[in-house]
């Protein structure tokens, strides 16, 4: 991309109705304004778009939207050429940002004892770019406009932020392919810090045991197998795997809510909602899969299914026996297992737990996040600070990945 197409063009219109939800925003050669949820629903553009495509479609979307607190800050700008033709639908929500989330050790004491003298330290508006339970991906309404659409956006979004009262534009977790497509962002005014990332792990095998005679090391395979038989000489455990948990999602949240209290860094909180809904709308694209020993539920898995890979979104434990039993590798024996019988060549899984995903050599998946303030001053020190606040530089385990690199070049 030359010179030109990443300089900023100057705004020859600006137009507010008083209300960022009406908020409108229009350069010499694109028009962005922020549409409802009721809105786009009726545009052509967002039936068409990446989001009637992707993974998380529009109806996952919906399902955030419609179920996680967050939601409610949940709207999409409508980017229009000055023709009128909308070229792309871009979801986007606003929260407040932990700019310290994580952080441990004798620093989080420190930081707790100032956020009894001032709650809001180091916690900042921010207009975030993207999918609020997931990566993020740039929507355009045919394949080669999607620089087109990020410049567009590149215009508007610091803007928009300002008539929001927000301090921070954050395009949330972009897979690291739209680098060269995001690199209006990144050269201009935007620095790009790595994210958790994703892993994958090939399913080029006949069977989970011919990956762990062929896949792993030996010291790893021994363990592995080694977990195995401690499960599978306790009670029995059952597999069931459905699209629909509605009629158990009491049994299943509670589990979700096991894990997710035992980790360190937290994402959006799902909720009994959620689960319930999102197998029933997307039936072709999610997967649960759920454990019992004695009848009871000790474990489930919520997948979902796209191209050639399974993807591995959420996990539950029931950790009163999770340990003991190994549940974390039998669940991941079985999806892998399921994965491969129906004919999927990759199995990927969510950022966080990455020293088990090393011992089993899966590889780096990197997402990106590009973040600017909206005053010049701020942005040009928050630049130099964030490759020391964000959190992959502090995991010894990601350092060791070969991948590890990729996350920034």
């Amino acid at each position: 991309m030359g010179k030109a197409a990443v300089e900023p063009r100057q705004a020859v219109e600006r137009r507010r109705s008083g209300s960022p939800a009406g908020w409108s925003f229009a350069t010499e050669r694109a028009l962005v304004r922020v549409a409802s949820q009721e809105e786009v629903d009726a545009a052509p553009a967002w039936r068409r778009g990446f989001l009637a495509r992707a993974r998380k479609d529009r109806r996952y979307y919906r399902v955030v939207e419609q179920t996680l607190p967050g939601g409610r800050d949940c709207a999409y700008f409508v980017v229009e050429d000055l023709g009128g033709r909308v070229r792309a639908v871009q979801p986007f929500f606003v929260r407040d940002l932990d700019l310290l989330h994580g952080i441990g050790g004798a620093r989080s004491r420190l930081l707790a004892a100032v956020r009894r003298v001032l709650p809001r330290f180091a916690i900042v508006r921010a207009v975030m770019v993207g999918c609020l339970a997931g990566e993020g991906h740039l929507d355009r309404s045919a394949d080669g406009e999607a620089a087109w659409v990020a410049e567009a956006l590149h215009d508007a979004l610091l803007p928009y932020a300002r008539a929001a009262r927000a301090r921070l534009v954050v395009l949330k977790e972009f897979p690291s392919s739209y680098r060269e497509t995001l690199s209006c962002f990144s050269q201009n005014g935007f620095a790009r810090v790595p994210s958790f990332p994703m892993t994958r792990l090939s399913l080029g095998y006949e069977s989970f045991d011919d990956f762990l005679r062929h896949g792993v090391g030996r010291s790893t395979r021994k363990n592995l197998r080694r977990k195995l038989r401690a499960a599978e000489a306790a009670d029995p455990i059952t597999l069931e795997v459905t699209a629909d948990v509605q009629a158990i999602v009491e049994e299943l949240y509670p589990l979700y809510l096991q894990v997710y209290d035992r980790a360190r860094f937290r994402f959006e909180q799902l909720t009994p909602e959620f689960l319930g809904r999102v197998g029933r709308e997307l039936p072709e694209k999610v997967r649960f899969f759920v454990w019992r020993q004695r009848g009871r539920v000790v474990a489930f898995s919520l997948c979902m299914l796209y191209g050639d890979t399974i993807y591995d979104e959420y996990l539950g434990l029931d950790y009163t026996v999770a340990l003991e039993l190994g549940l974390y590798f039998y669940t991941l024996r079985d999806i892998v297992d399921w994965g491969i019988r129906n004919g999927y060549r990759w199995y990927c899984s969510t950022a966080l737990a990455y020293e088990p995903k090393r011992r089993l050599r899966s590889q780096l998946v990197p997402l990106d996040l590009y973040v600017a303030h909206t005053s010049k001053l701020a942005n040009a020190v928050l630049r130099r600070l964030l490759p020391l606040l964000e959190p992959t530089h502090r995991d010894a385990t990601l350092r060791s990945f070969p991948e590890y690199q990729a996350l920034w070049k």
